[in-house]
C-alpha cells in the first residue's frame, strides 16, 4: 500500500459520455470514481505490462471476438498486392 508521500495525482480529461461512464460504473460497486479509476486501470495496466514481458497478447473478450471474425473472413487480396506477392517470388 502507498504512503501519503508517495502518491501523486493524475488529472484525465474525458468527454461527457466517457465521465458518465465512469460515475456509473463507479457506483455500481459504489467506490468513488477516483477508487474506480485507480482499481481498474491501475490493474489492467498491470496486466497489460506483465504481457509486454512475457510477448503473450491478451485480448478482452469483445477483441477476442472481433479476431476471430477477421480470421473468418480474410480481407480479399488487391491486384497491386498480387502483383507483388509475384515480385517478391520471382515469378512474373
Amino acid at each position: 500500500m502507498s504512503t501519503r508521500s508517495d502518491v501523486s495525482p493524475l488529472m484525465v480529461r474525458l468527454d461527457a459520455d466517457s465521465k458518465r461512464a465512469l460515475t456509473e460504473a463507479a457506483e455500481l460497486r459504489r467506490i468513488s470514481v477516483s477508487d474506480y479509476v485507480r482499481t481498474v486501470t491501475v490493474e489492467q495496466a498491470r496486466r497489460e505490462v506483465a504481457s509486454a514481458r512475457d510477448q503473450t497478447i491478451q485480448l478482452s473478450p469483445t477483441e477476442q471476438l472481433a479476431f476471430w471474425q477477421a480470421l473468418q473472413s480474410p480481407s480479399k487480396v488487391t491486384p497491386a498486392q498480387k502483383r507483388l506477392g509475384k515480385l517478391m517470388r520471382g515469378t512474373k
